[in-house]
């Protein structure tokens, strides 16, 4: 954006990458120091977003705005960005089979019902066998309740 901007003051930008998000960097570029990334930064923090670069592309308006000016004017663009964007929630997932007896089908069933997982396949024999997935932070309840459940067994996809 340096080329394509040639004529800018300024282009500082702050990304954030990853489910877990410690993938981050802010820059800048040439500002004060924290005056322009942190305050990108601070936006993309605030609303919890991740897999996101946001660019502030600053052109000099014939007054000079200080330290605290500088750091207003780069949290409101970026924030006006991110009021803008369309924001593509994703989840990380996790799946776990189960097998268990046929006789214990209704007590698995519940748990499902309630726990909400997607059933990615299942089979119904004497020995029976659930694929589920379920939000990463939901599986530890939901391997949980299985796990109480007589004759079931957890299966470890790995």
């Amino acid at each position: 954006y340096q080329k394509k901007y040639y004529d800018a003051r300024h282009v500082c930008y702050a990304y954030m990458l990853g489910a877990a998000r410690k993938d981050f960097r802010a820059n800048d570029n040439g500002e004060p120091s924290g005056t322009a990334g942190k305050p990108i930064l601070g936006q993309i923090n605030s609303n919890e977003l991740t897999d996101i670069l946001i660019i502030v592309v600053r052109y000099f308006g014939g007054i000079k705005l200080g330290t605290s000016g500088l750091i207003v004017a780069y949290k409101a663009a970026a924030a006006e960005a991110i009021s803008a964007a369309t924001i593509i929630e994703k989840t990380v997932d996790e799946e776990v089979t189960v097998m268990f007896e046929y006789p214990f089908m209704n007590d698995i069933m519940r748990i499902v019902k309630e726990e909400e997982p997607e059933i990615l396949s299942q089979s119904y024999d004497m020995d029976c066998s659930m694929t589920l997935r379920i939000r990463r932070s939901m599986m530890p309840k939901l391997r949980a309740r299985l796990e109480k459940v007589e004759t079931a067994r957890i299966l470890d996809e790995e």
